[in-house]
């Protein structure tokens, strides 16, 4: 199938193809180290409370480089350069990560956390920029296919690597060379992401008019985005993060340490999801392109908030597997229109600033929901009575999952109604696309045959989830 052109400029051309390169090796990083951070701290002997401090910390300081990075390309105007340095401060990362607990094990946790800070740091450095430059790049009216396509490619190469690692941890696992498996898929990781690297490197830079951000500090642009409809979807995206992460930094816990998954199991329910995102993006895609993002926002960001209380019904492996599914097909759709959402409602002069801004709240969002969750996360108990009922649930950690699904419900309730749709797009109503997912789309009914809706939830107790799961 040939590869679908997105312009008329060869040279643009060229830098979206590479661009797409660049996004499918990134996703090998992605798939064989920082997908298995947790579960990397978690070997290393990391607590709930440092597993809490490694999800809210990084993205906070994180956006100090944004706020960097949106300063240091007006004194540059150009946008590459500091691209570049952000992907190779994060690749140079994973060295420290893979060596210090071998060379430290006392202190391997807190070496740990503090390289997983300056990889997050360098990652944010790049981020605004990179959205900026892209913003440029990719045309208007091919933006959704293109990003669709693109993640689509980048999803499927993630949940490959994703297997691979799971394997190679696996089989370490069964052989007490778990160390050593962290070693080998954490280099690999290392060398896509110099690969990268080089791909980058040959992209075209458009012209720089749109790569010189405002500075925030400026009472003008403060008060222009708190009244504007960028204004709203970034406090919403804020107050989601926070009711998010309040228990999403602790499924890796919950899976490995309370329900006792092997690698294999939490590598083949954490695939699924990623597979789910793949098999759905071009279809998110082109609805996002024909009919705007809001009726997506307002579709999945509703669903996101249910999917909390999903995880209490059963922690039986083919239900949490089926669950990932459906996981995966709404974040799929909520993460493309929240990208696209931003892209529409931001002039390109000024889109590198308002990244920024929209990066920090987001973040800040990360910090508060993470340190909230890893609090909370050790004060409760694993029983609840009601009505002279006691339910014991598999770990403390499920209250997490109540909090967080009330908190996601409360956000959708206050900001989803006042989101607008800036592009001139044909209506529809959030039933149209409901029908257009469910009906179209065989992934769909595959996830509704393997939820037991409507059935009575399977009770399984932790002390027969450890005994099925060896």
């Amino acid at each position: 199938m040939p590869t679908p052109k997105y312009s008329n400029d060869p040279e643009v051309e060229h830098s979206l193809r590479l661009s797409v390169r660049d996004g499918v090796a990134y996703s090998v990083m992605i798939g064989m180290s920082e997908s298995y951070f947790s579960a990397y701290a978690l070997f290393l002997k990391a607590t709930t409370a440092q597993i809490a401090f490694l999800a809210a910390i990084p993205p906070l300081l994180g956006s100090a480089a944004q706020l960097f990075s949106a300063w240091l390309a007006r004194r540059m105007s150009r946008r590459k350069p500091i691209i570049l340095i952000g992907v190779a401060w994060q690749l140079a990362m994973l060295l420290p990560m893979i060596w210090l607990p071998y060379l430290f094990p006392e202190r391997a946790v807190s070496f740990f956390i503090a390289c997983t800070i300056l990889y997050f740091a360098a990652f944010n450095l790049a981020s605004p920029i990179w959205s900026s430059m892209m913003g440029d790049l990719v045309p208007e009216r091919r933006r959704g296919r293109y990003f669709a396509r693109r993640t689509r490619l980048m999803s499927l190469t993630a949940f490959t690597a994703l297997w691979l690692a799971g394997i190679v941890l696996h089989f370490g696992k069964l052989q007490d060379q778990t160390r050593f498996a962290f070693l080998i898929i954490f280099t690999l990781a290392l060398v896509a992401r110099l690969y990268s690297l080089t791909q980058i490197a040959r992209m075209t830079e458009p012209p720089s008019t749109t790569a010189l951000p405002e500075p925030l500090v400026r009472r003008d642009i403060l008060r222009r985005i708190r009244h504007s409809q960028f204004a709203r979807f970034s406090l919403f995206y804020s107050f989601l993060n926070i009711a998010v992460t309040i228990v999403s930094p602790f499924i890796t816990v919950y899976l490995l340490r309370d329900l006792k998954f092997s690698y294999l199991e939490f590598t083949t329910s954490a695939a699924m999801y990623v597979m789910a995102q793949f098999l759905t993006l071009n279809l998110w895609g082109r609805i996002s392109d024909a009919l705007g993002n809001r009726l997506i926002l307002v579709v999945t960001g509703s669903t996101i908030a249910i999917i909390p209380g999903l995880w209490l019904l059963s922690t039986n492996f083919w239900y949490i597997v089926g669950l990932q599914i459906f996981g995966g097909l709404t974040w799929a759709g909520f993460s493309l229109s929240a990208n696209n959402f931003i892209y529409d409602t931001v002039a390109p002069v000024k889109r590198a600033t308002y990244m920024a801004f929209h990066n920090v709240l987001a973040n800040g969002g990360i910090f508060v929901g993470s340190l909230l969750g890893g609090y909370l996360g050790t004060h409760f108990s694993d029983t609840v009575t009601f009505f002279g009922h006691t339910i014991h649930w598999p770990s403390q950690l499920c209250w997490l999952f109540v909090l967080s699904a009330i908190a996601r419900t409360v956000v959708a309730l206050l900001f989803i109604p006042h989101l607008k749709e800036v592009r001139d797009v044909p209506q529809r109503s959030a039933g149209w696309l409901i029908f257009r997912v469910t009906q179209f789309h065989a992934l769909a009914g595959l996830i509704f045959s393997i939820f037991p809706f409507g059935q009575r939830p399977q009770q399984t107790t932790h002390k027969a989830r450890v005994n099925k799961s060896g």
